[in-house]
């Protein structure tokens, strides 16, 4: 997959994240693009390590089930070290 498709990706990626733990919901969509792509990195290398299967192909189902599952991580990681959650507006 290559660079742009990877962004793509982890933003698509750092949303449905977004949306799924709407109370640990920090930021916009640069944050969203930031929480996706390193998302993606830790879903990869999380597949890879556990379940032998890495990320393929950016129209690759498995891709984006590990992208997804690793933005969710990282944002539940990242709200339970830095206490930062969305607040009500």
């Amino acid at each position: 997959m290559g660079f742009l498709g990877f962004l793509i990706v982890g933003l698509i990626c750092g949303t449905i994240a977004k949306a799924i733990l709407k109370d640990r919901a920090v930021g916009g969509w640069l944050a969203s693009l930031i929480i996706g792509v390193i998302g993606a990195f830790v879903g990869g290398w999380l597949g890879g390590v556990l379940l032998d299967a890495e990320l393929g192909s950016f129209w690759d189902i498995k891709t984006w089930l590990l992208a997804l599952a690793g933005s969710i991580i990282v944002l539940f990681v990242y709200t339970a070290i830095t206490g930062k959650r969305a607040t009500a507006r």
